[in-house]
């Protein structure tokens, strides 16, 4: 009986154990979650490419049929949801790129 208890003991601690793996404690740079200075700062978004657009009509730009991009107009609802790759084209209330950014 006492042999059954042990080996019962020794069963329920085991479950107790560590069953990941040790890290560094630092995170995976995949997991570790960007702001949307960050994304910007490293360019994710490739907003360096039309920095020369910052001051122009936005009607008057050309991107990519595929491009990631976003529009945001002063006093536009947008989502919230986090795109490290979508290019937003800031403007004014006149359509005029103020700022690109990574969001």
């Amino acid at each position: 009986m006492r042999t059954v208890l042990a080996a019962y003991a020794a069963l329920a601690l085991s479950a107790c154990g560590q069953t990941t793996p040790a890290t560094t404690g630092e995170a995976p740079a995949a997991t570790v979650p960007l702001t949307a200075a960050e994304a910007t700062a490293q360019d994710i978004c490739g907003a360096s490419q039309y920095g020369a657009m910052v001051g122009s009509n936005f009607a008057a730009a050309t991107f990519p049929s595929d491009a990631n991009i976003r529009i945001i107009q002063p006093g536009q609802p947008v989502t919230q949801d986090f795109v490290p790759e979508r290019l937003n084209l800031i403007t004014d209330a006149n359509g005029i790129i103020t700022s690109l950014e990574c969001y």
